[in-house]
């Protein structure tokens, strides 16, 4: 059995990792990534490396990532991706397409499992954000081109029946990003960064947002932090529109003995920085649907990630100075902190890979190839 998983960047990588070890230890299946995007950009931490320590066996590396910070820049990544796979795809010919998330790469991913005829998985559908952010679309998009959805909720699961999606084709197996975090014993962070990290800091993961001045929103949170003397751990932004606005920002700041910057980490370096964090604050998906695992705080800021299913642990605040103040002094008080100890998240429980690894096993991919139900038969039979 040949399987082939798409991956351009670091934060995708690590939501299938877990699953990708138990593939390429079977020796039934040939298992390979194909590589892209940022992943080959020293410019966003070339995080290939991670991959090629990990020991997987990379069928060909696509640099198709556009260094311009315009709107246009995504859409012209895509198609120097679709362009350059679809032979590569079609040679190797997989049993299994598999890709998870929701950047443009996936919707490649769907394009090619459709006009090569190859079965496919998409991982992560079915969730949605009201921020506008053109994720959302991409990946409900891209659940109309697949063939199957490991998702990673019921909510999920609901929504991509609302989406007309039959559900003999959508198994919930929860959260696989969620596995790692589980019987994972963190490492000493001393001499590991050129600062020496204290005993108390926060984690600051912000990528930009189109609909909103992301560098301003930025800037405010570091000024809180700064006026707050909290040490805190900064993750350089993805390469979305909007990511010099952030990284003016950093520049500003790079000999801060406050803030210590980062453009991509080991995978145990950074599970221990989230783990021993006093919070995370930011923008990232990370605080939505990982924080609550470790019953941690995660302050998201702005629009992103708005109206997500979410844990106790989270708060939402606006872009404000004022309000970012207020959220850091609510999540120290002795209330909210022993609230932490009843967080529950909805994500998983840490055996998602396992669940994903023996649906792939069992499933007979070829008789689901061709998806010819139709939405309105489903509505009717209601």
């Amino acid at each position: 059995m040949k399987i082939l998983a798409l991956t351009s960047i670091r934060s995708d990588y690590d939501l299938l990792s877990p699953l990708y070890k138990l593939l390429d230890r079977d020796k039934d299946i040939d298992f390979r990534l194909l590589v892209s995007g940022a992943h080959l950009s020293k410019s966003f931490g070339y995080s290939k490396s991670q991959i090629t320590n990990d020991g997987f066996t990379i069928l060909m590396e696509i640099e198709s990532l556009i260094h311009s910070d315009t709107a246009k820049s995504r859409l012209k990544t895509a198609s120097i991706f679709l362009q350059n796979s679809i032979d590569i795809v079609s040679n190797f010919n997989p049993d299994v397409l598999l890709y998870a998330g929701d950047r443009e790469d996936v919707i490649i991913g769907g394009l090619l499992s459709i006009y090569l005829n190859i079965p496919s998985i998409h991982f992560y559908g079915g969730d949605h954000e009201e921020d506008g952010h053109q994720d959302t679309y991409i990946r409900h998009a891209t659940s109309k081109l697949s063939s199957f959805h490991f998702v990673s909720s019921a909510e999920h699961k609901k929504r991509l029946l609302a989406l007309g999606e039959s559900e003999k084709r959508i198994f919930n197996i929860g959260s696989i990003s969620l596995d790692k975090f589980y019987n994972f014993i963190p490492v000493d962070l001393n001499g590991l960064f050129e600062k020496n990290i204290p005993d108390k800091f926060a984690l600051l993961i912000f990528h930009p947002l189109i609909h909103e001045k992301s560098g301003d929103v930025f800037q405010k949170i570091i000024d809180v932090l700064e006026d707050k003397n909290i040490f805190t751990v900064v993750s350089f932004p993805n390469t979305d529109p909007g990511y010099e606005d952030i990284l003016a920002v950093i520049k500003k700041y790079q000999t801060n003995n406050n803030f210590l910057f980062y453009k991509n980490l080991e995978r145990d370096m950074f599970l221990s920085l989230f783990y021993k964090s006093q919070f995370i604050i930011g923008n990232s998906s990370a605080g939505i649907s990982e924080a609550a695992t470790l019953k941690k705080p995660a302050i998201n800021v702005g629009l992103r990630q708005k109206n997500r299913l979410q844990s106790d642990n989270i708060i939402y605040v606006d872009g404000e100075y004022d309000a970012i103040f207020s959220a850091i002094d609510n999540i120290s008080t002795e209330k909210f902190q022993k609230s932490l100890q009843e967080v529950v998240n909805f994500y998983g429980d840490g055996q998602s890979a396992k669940r994903a690894y023996k649906l792939i096993k069992t499933i007979n991919f070829d008789e689901y190839l061709i998806k010819d139900e139709d939405p309105l038969e489903k509505e009717n039979h209601e």
